[in-house]
């Protein structure tokens, strides 16, 4: 699988209810746990302050990311992406094919 680094910036519509948000944000924090065991999301991470996540996620290509992985999120309506398809870089020190 090939990695990506994902930046997902949740928006609530105004005038959602909260019983909504948090049958979704249960929903989603259930899936996040599926979609970890899968392999396809392999580290999260929240800017303090913001309802902002900046993660590392894993799929066969780009296309599969969208609809198989980040397209089954329950948050999925209120979000948007910033998705960098990943590669190895020769220098990083914690990479497992660096050239000895």
């Amino acid at each position: 699988m090939r990695e990506f680094l994902v930046e997902i910036t949740t928006t609530v519509p105004e005038g959602t209810s909260q019983d909504e948000v948090d049958r979704r944000r249960a929903a989603e924090a259930v899936r996040a746990r599926e979609l970890a065991a899968t392999g396809n999301l392999a580290r999260l991470w929240r800017p303090v302050g913001e309802l902002r996540s900046i993660g590392i996620w894993r799929a066969t290509d780009e296309e599969q990311l969208h609809a198989k992985v980040l397209g089954t999120l329950p948050l999925r309506p209120w979000m948007t992406f910033t998705v960098t398809a990943l590669q190895s870089h020769p220098n990083d020190p914690g990479g497992t094919d660096v050239k000895q």
